[in-house]
């Protein structure tokens, strides 16, 4: 339990470091960040499996490029929906989206996972 609200918490700090490193992007504080980063946990854990399967013929004939505008198009949307937390278009949503995954990949890395 302790893990996840740790992870939670670096992955506010993720959405944090990415509104600061991509114009477009605004978090208003850290309590804003907190829920975007739960919001964005939920959207990619009950709504994007769905789009992937939706959108498999695509996402192959790109060779899983699709997915990339996927992750946007929902960082977006969670954007659009909560207030303290905006993204100005879909395309700074793509951007925002990797610069997000790959950010909070890195600091989730830190993360011991207990087998030891």
């Amino acid at each position: 339990m302790l893990k996840l609200l740790f992870v939670w918490v670096l992955n506010a700090l993720a959405l944090m470091a990415v509104a600061y490193l991509v114009p477009g992007i605004h978090v208003a504080n850290f309590t804003a960040a907190l829920i975007a980063a739960l919001v964005i946990g939920l959207v990619n854990i009950l709504i994007k499996p769905l789009l992937v399967l939706l959108t498999l013929p695509i996402t192959l004939l790109t060779l899983g490029l699709f997915i990339l505008v996927i992750n946007g198009v929902l960082f977006w949307l969670v954007g659009h929906y909560l207030q303290g937390f905006s993204v100005s278009s879909i395309v700074v949503g793509i951007i925002g989206a990797l610069v997000y995954s790959l950010i909070s990949g890195v600091l989730s890395a830190i993360v011991p996972d207990g087998k030891d």
